[in-house]
């Protein structure tokens, strides 16, 4: 049996994508847990413990990866990068970051190459074709 992700964090607006990719993640069987967030300061408040999430950390653990959308109210991918930049290392922890997004923009796949904390461009919808190679590529003692 593979190990899993301890956590896995998305991150987009719509909910029925959240709903989808739970989903798919849950039949790839990666993650111990999956959390989702509407928007990238929900994320930062996830991964910070802060907020909402204030004892989340007792109960959740950093996710290991985090699935993150462009265009989203209240705080966009790009301004989530923003901030988790701005965070100290321990916050930040070894967090792989793939921007999972409908744009075609190729501006965007550009930007996001030069973020350092972006991991990976995949483009919607998730599929168990891109978690196999998501985990080839980033964690393949896991596999």
């Amino acid at each position: 049996m593979k190990k899993k992700l301890n956590c896995v964090l998305l991150v987009d607006d719509d909910k029925g994508t959240n709903f989808i990719n739970q989903m798919i993640i849950k039949k790839a069987g990666i993650a111990e847990h999956i959390q989702t967030v509407l928007n990238g300061k929900e994320a930062l408040d996830f991964i910070t413990n802060k907020g909402e999430f204030e004892n989340a950390g007792d109960v959740f653990p950093q996710p290991m990866l985090t699935l993150l959308d462009i265009n989203m109210p209240v705080m966009d991918g790009w301004e989530f990068l923003e901030a988790y930049h701005a965070l100290e290392e321990y916050q930040k922890g070894k967090i792989i970051i793939i921007m999972l997004t409908t744009s075609l923009n190729p501006d965007d796949k550009t930007r996001a190459d030069d973020i350092s904390e972006v991991s990976d461009f995949k483009s919607k919808p998730l599929s168990l074709e891109t978690i196999d190679d998501i985990m080839k590529t980033h964690f393949p003692d896991f596999l």
